[in-house]
């Protein structure tokens, strides 16, 4: 019954459910306790009220341990469903509980028990070790599943215990062998175990120090199950097994498979920067490894080789000789732009450096983006060092690359560089030969508190895709699961260490910047001041242009880094243009008053004229006019209309009951389908009753988001069933999207810009607003911020305005905008991203054109609906409705004299139509496809 998800046969399961919860055989309450969990995820207050989660908690004391199990599995899952109430409060006597029954449970019971014990937070040291001892011999379960589980205690509650003690290493003795034996399983098993065991090495790599050996490759393992070995035994390098690690490599290194062998000579490279002492056998190993003349090993050695001088300068320059033999061979873009780099760093020790490097320049064209930046830079270099005999090359590649390339990121580069040398070449030398940071020893560690966060996950899908989790579930809170904090003082760590946060998609709110982010700042510094590091090469160069009129923008930079004053030092292309078929059907609104074009950029966005402080819940909140939802025909004379709107932060359905029959009307119940977003009443309706005829009755129903969820098509497609004494009846109506557009959807810069570089271009859509009047930056800001669209930063670049902004979805989902805004023209450009693809219907469908017509007296809409609507301003309902597109109306306008309407959709269409008596007085349909639609004098 629990499996049948339909609201009504609740009401049957209550009482069965009941009873089996308390029957006397422990098969029919394991069962029940799992039916709990169902009921919870189908009507959660039903559960509360029914007191079905007590008779849960009692079941944790139950004699029969399958009982413990399920019931801790069903505790488990409410709890994550409902963070914030704390269902599933453990203490000391409920571990004590637990904990016995887990001798006796079955392989996945114990792995539950482990995982809800993992939450736990002792309550001082003593009691940290003790669950550590009686978890431990778990560890030597055969299933793998029990050992990754116990191991994930036993890592959280490592965090608790003094790191000195004699228990900890112990504990380190005891973790190792069963971690071992899961590499002597199946492939598939191996897999998922190392996956765990690199985050274990990362976290504490003396656990398995002394087990190098175990992670050697056998010719019969599986690639994945290599290449996994492999990061790992460089993990475990250090000086004392350096000599073995590099004999396996260089066997390895011979192997047939392609991707294995380039691997291999990487993990030699990246031994050479981790073990100084071995640095120069290994750099040996890769010059033998050249001299094979296997085309890819030569290529992949060059890459680390570059890493390695990096990392160890003006040490092992006598072998560049031998690397420019094979020159000619390279035809990977990662070896020749390394090779390129090499001879530009050291071109003063290299003879024929000017020859080598216009070797690559007679096939710039050809060559990609990556080569071409670096030969750009690389012959810069070379001039700088040997000024009279590379004047012509540096000239000639600057030329090229502002002249005949199309790419702006390298056109850009060489105006900075062409600049700096024309002004000031020792600032261009302090540039571009400064001193470069030595790289790191670990270059693809995984960052600290994703880390730890993965450590809570270990034996999960999380732990092996090393994601967290809230990067598979979208729409949902998510349980963000963090390791103790060490203290000496337990009654101050308790708070932090086994009570886990909700977290959607974004990330922290507060975000510090350390010292070591300094240098990340953008030098022209658009947020504003910071201070940056003295050393900064970039600081001598914004002084030398101080005596310039203008200050050119480091282009340089990614785009939407630099605009957000982030990680101006990492080049890369700019926000990437989406090639899509798929456009936004957004057109502007043409009002005579200030501010007022963009009201409906967001959503059916009629923003109303509104100065600064206004709040959310005050009268600026853009509320769309009401429809006629249940026509008085179909509704057998009750007539509806209506709209939604976002009062005080709640979702607001706005109603008008007006009896149109004969007789009164009485017992007005309404009642809403399953939708996309959980749309349900929060209330019972409130309409006056009896409604006699011709009486007209506004009521509000505040809506929640906490009702089931169907996908709808489209996506805020809302179904609904009004009741009275005469019949029920149905009817369809489009929730506008911004009414979804949460309160607490603001995100920091750093968050803002990694997630917009982790959102692929496929999910990126692009329009275009032209011929805009009076526009008001600071009024559209405003109006989009009452209306819950964040504005994470402002700046100006080339006299455009950008704004950055966030939308938080009430499913938790978040679409990050970028606003591109050219006063001069009227224009304005922006772009929606969202992680999943699918949201982009919706907010396409709210963003509708908007349009007055010449003498303001009339409105005209246009929208998904395929439909076009003339309405009053200062009325409530449309005057008519004019059909004849198939698909989506994309933009509508009237003609001079009012007695015509043009409309251009989706459907290829474009109509023109008569006012007065919505006839079609002439169809064109000769387009493939519209994108844009424009109106001629």
């Amino acid at each position: 019954m629990g499996c049948i998800r339909v609201d009504k046969i609740t009401e049957h399961l209550c009482e069965p459910l009941r009873k089996c919860l308390k029957d006397e055989d422990p098969y029919v309450r394991k069962t029940a306790a799992v039916c709990v969990a169902k009921l919870f995820d189908i009507n959660q207050q039903l559960v509360f009220d029914q007191g079905f989660l007590d008779m849960l908690k009692d079941l944790l004391s139950d004699s029969n341990p399958m009982v413990v199990a399920n019931a801790v599995a069903a505790l488990s899952e409410i709890s994550e469903q409902s963070p914030q109430t704390k269902i599933f409060d453990l203490n000391g006597p409920t571990i004590n509980k637990l904990l016995t029954a887990l001798n006796e449970c079955s392989e996945w019971g114990q792995v539950f028990i482990l995982d809800a014990i993992s939450n736990y937070s002792p309550k001082d040291d003593k009691d940290a070790q003790s669950i550590c001892e009686r978890v431990t011999p778990r560890l030597a379960h055969a299933n793998s599943a029990v050992v990754l589980s116990s191991v994930k205690v036993l890592m959280k509650f490592l965090e608790l215990l003094d790191q000195q003690s004699e228990f900890i290493q112990n504990l380190y003795r005891k973790l190792s062998p069963p971690l071992v034996t899961l590499l002597s399983a199946e492939p598939e098993i191996q897999y998922v175990a190392l996956r765990n065991i690199n985050l274990i090495v990362q976290k504490r790599s003396d656990i398995l120090k002394n087990e190098m050996k175990v992670f050697f490759v056998k010719y019969n393992d599986p690639i994945y199950v290599k290449l996994e070995k492999l990061d790992i035994m460089i993990r475990l390098t250090n000086a004392t097994n350096i000599a073995q690690v590099l004999a396996e490599l260089k066997e390895y290194a011979t192997e047939v498979d392609v991707d294995f062998v380039r691997k291999s000579v990487r993990a030699i490279g990246r031994c050479a920067i981790k073990v100084e002492q071995a640095a120069e056998r290994c750099v040996s190993t890769l010059i033998d490894l050249i001299q094979t003349k296997v085309n890819y090993v030569v290529q992949e050695a060059i890459v680390v080789i570059k890493d390695i001088f990096r990392k160890y300068p003006n040490k092992y320059e006598s072998i560049i000789a031998t690397l420019c033999e094979n020159l000619d061979s390279l035809d990977e873009p990662e070896a020749r732009a390394s090779m390129i780099w090499i001879v530009g760093e050291y071109a003063e020790r290299i003879d024929n450096a000017d020859e080598l490097l216009e070797g690559f320049l007679d096939g710039f064209k050809d060559e990609n983006t990556q080569v071409q930046l670096q030969l750009l830079t690389g012959i810069v270099k070379l001039f700088l060092k040997k000024p009279t005999e590379t004047q012509e090359l540096v000239t000639r590649v600057l030329t090229l690359v502002t002249q005949e390339t199309d790419n702006p990121d390298l056109r850009d580069r060489g105006y900075i560089y062409w600049r700096l040398l024309s002004t000031d070449p020792k600032a261009a030398k302090e540039v571009v030969l400064a001193e470069k940071p030595l790289i790191s020893e670990e270059t693809d560690l995984l960052e600290p508190t994703l880390l730890d966060e993965l450590i809570c996950h270990i034996g999960s899908l999380a732990s092996v895709y090393h994601k967290p989790p809230n990067t598979f579930v979208e729409g949902r809170f998510i349980m963000k699961k963090n390791l103790p904090l060490r203290s000496k003082s337990y009654g101050e760590q308790e708070n932090n260490t086994g009570h886990t946060t909700m977290q959607t998609n974004q990330q922290p709110q507060q975000v510090v910047i350390s010292s070591n982010v300094g240098s990340l700042i953008d030098d022209f510094d658009i947020l504003g001041s910071m201070p940056m590091p003295s050393s900064n090469p970039m600081d001598t160069y914004e002084q030398s242009q101080n005596r310039t009129t203008s200050v050119v923008p480091n282009l340089l930079d990614d785009e939407l880094s630099s605009i957000l004053g982030l990680d101006s030092n990492l080049g890369g292309n700019q926000t990437p243009m989406m090639n899509t078929n798929t456009s936004l059907p957004i057109n502007n609104r043409q009002t005579t008053s200030t501010g007022n074009e963009l009201d409906d950029l967001f959503g059916d966005f009629n923003l109303q004229t509104g100065g600064s402080g206004i709040s959310f819940s005050g009268n600026n909140v853009f509320v769309p006019p009401k429809e006629v939802w249940l026509s008085a025909a179909k509704g057998k004379g009750l007539e509806v209309s209506g709209t939604f709107a976002r009062r005080s932060n709640q979702i607001v359905m706005e109603m008008d009951f007006t009896n149109k029959a004969l007789q009164p009307m009485n017992d007005l119940a309404l009642q809403i389908n399953r939708n996309s977003f959980g749309l349900t009443p929060a209330q019972p309706l409130q309409v006056t009753s009896p409604l006699f005829p011709n009486q007209t009755v506004p009521t509000q129903l505040i809506l929640n988001t906490t009702g089931p969820i169907m996908r709808m098509d489209p996506l805020t497609n809302l179904q609904v069933a009004i009741k009275n004494n005469i019949d029920i009846f149905y009817f369809n109506c489009i929730v506008p999207i911004h009414v979804y557009f949460a309160q607490d959807g603001e995100m920091d810069k750093m968050t803002f810009v990694q997630t917009w570089q982790e959102i692929p271009e496929g999910n990126e859509v692009k329009h275009q607003l032209q011929n805009l009047s009076n526009l008001s930056i600071d009024d559209l800001q405003n109006k989009l911020r009452l209306n819950n669209i964040h504005t994470i930063t402002r700046t100006t670049i080339e006299q455009k305005e950008m704004l950055y902004q966030t939308i938080k979805l009430t499913n938790g989902i978040f679409i990050l905008v970028e606003l591109r805004i050219t006063p001069g023209n009227r224009t304005i450009s922006f772009s929606l991203k969202t992680k999943l693809e699918r949201k982009f219907p919706a907010a396409q469908g709210a963003i509708r054109c908007v349009r007055y017509n010449i003498d303001g007296n009339y409105c005209l809409t246009s929208g998904s609906d395929r439909t076009i609507k003339l309405w009053k301003p200062d009325s409530s309902l449309a005057i008519k409705t004019y059909t004849g597109h198939s698909q989506e109306v994309l933009d509508v306008h009237s003609s001079f004299d009012n007695s015509r309407l043009c409309s251009g959709g989706v459907d290829k269409r474009v109509l023109y139509i008569d006012v007065m008596t919505g006839k079609i007085v002439k169809k064109y349909q000769a387009h493939a496809g519209i994108k844009d639609f424009y109106i001629f004098n």
